[in-house]
This record gives C-alpha cells, sequence and structure tokens, in this order.
C-alpha cells in the first residue's frame, strides 16, 4: 500500500495556493459533469471568496484574462465578486475557510489597530489574506485595509458616496479561522 504521508502536505499547499490566488484555472472542464465543475468551484469559493475562476481546456486562455490581474485590489475584488464581502461565511470539510464581517456603525481607528496588531502577532501564520473596508469615527471617507499573513496594510480612500450607507465590511482567508472570535473581537473596536 502507498504512502500517504506526502499527499497531506500537497493538499496543504494546493489550499494555500488557492487562498491566495487572484485567478484559478480550472483545466481540463470537459472531462467532468458541470455538476462536478460547480462543487469544485464552491469548494474554491469556500477557500477564496475573491479569486476570479476560469474554466478552461487543454489550458487554453487568452492572455488578456490574466495580464493586468490587479493584485490584492478590493476595487477589482468587487468587480469580480460583489457579494464577496456579504454577510456569511464560506464552510468547507478542509481547514481553509474565508470569514466575511459586515457591521454597521462606525469603528475607533486605535481599537481596530490594536486588535488587529495583536490579531496578526498570534495568528497571522494561519491568517492568509485580509481585505476590507471601514467606516472609521469622524472620518468621511472609507478606509481600505489588506494584509497577507503578518503583513497589513490601509490607507484613507474616496469619500462615502451620498447613496452609500458607511458600514464596515472585512475577509478573512486562513486556517482554522474562529468566526465568532472574529466577530465579537471586532464588535469590541465599535464605538
Amino acid at each position: 500500500m502507498p504512502s500517504t504521508s506526502g499527499s497531506t502536505g500537497d493538499a496543504d499547499e494546493a489550499q494555500e495556493q488557492i487562498a491566495f490566488a487572484d485567478v484559478v484555472l480550472v483545466n481540463k472542464t470537459d472531462l467532468v459533469t458541470d455538476e462536478e465543475l460547480a462543487e469544485l468551484e464552491k469548494r474554491i469559493r469556500a477557500m477564496n471568496a475573491m479569486a476570479k475562476i476560469y474554466r478552461t481546456r487543454n489550458a487554453e486562455l487568452a492572455m488578456d484574462a490574466l495580464l493586468g490581474v490587479k493584485a490584492f485590489d478590493l476595487n477589482r475584488a468587487l468587480e469580480i465578486e460583489p457579494d464577496f464581502l456579504g454577510e456569511h461565511t464560506h464552510e468547507h470539510d478542509e481547514s481553509v475557510t474565508s470569514v466575511a464581517i459586515v457591521e454597521s456603525g462606525a469603528i475607533d481607528r486605535n481599537k481596530f489597530s490594536d486588535w488587529m496588531e495583536e490579531l496578526l502577532r498570534t495568528q497571522g501564520p494561519n491568517i492568509f489574506r485580509t481585505k476590507g473596508i471601514l467606516n472609521v469615527a469622524g472620518d468621511n471617507q472609507r478606509f481600505v485595509f489588506q494584509g497577507v499573513h503578518m503583513v497589513f496594510d490601509g490607507r484613507p480612500d474616496r469619500p462615502w458616496k451620498a447613496t452609500e450607507t458607511p458600514k464596515n465590511e472585512l475577509v478573512f482567508i486562513g486556517r482554522d479561522l474562529n468566526e465568532n472570535q472574529l466577530r465579537d473581537d471586532f464588535r469590541k473596536c465599535l464605538v
């Protein structure tokens, strides 16, 4: 009987690649049913709600689909998947998941900064990607942020549009994420 000791590592590597990907190519689509493709795409979305998924045969894809990919661009992610910041968590049978948090109200910038610093210090290796738009108390501009593992960056963005209701939208992609703890801790940042 062949050893399976390497297969877990390979599966972990594949999950991490999907979690970090901006584009996922699903090849040989002609060899499986539409139902199997739908299930595979559902599992990919569970690991990375932001990635653009292309179905291919013989790995053929127009180059313009790959050129100019805007890595870690929240606006681009919203164009690709308008509801990726929706109020739901994607669960599946693997340890890599994404958690989306949508909360109304304004946040205290210092509380949020302290929380993210502590979260990334203690759980950074398990948090593959983080993105979001925040409604910061006292600011009329959106605050956008993104992170990879323990590297985190944020900046003021454009003013909130008159047609927008300011709110907080965050996404965490990682391994063994505790959704309830993330939600509870984020709510402590609200004013």
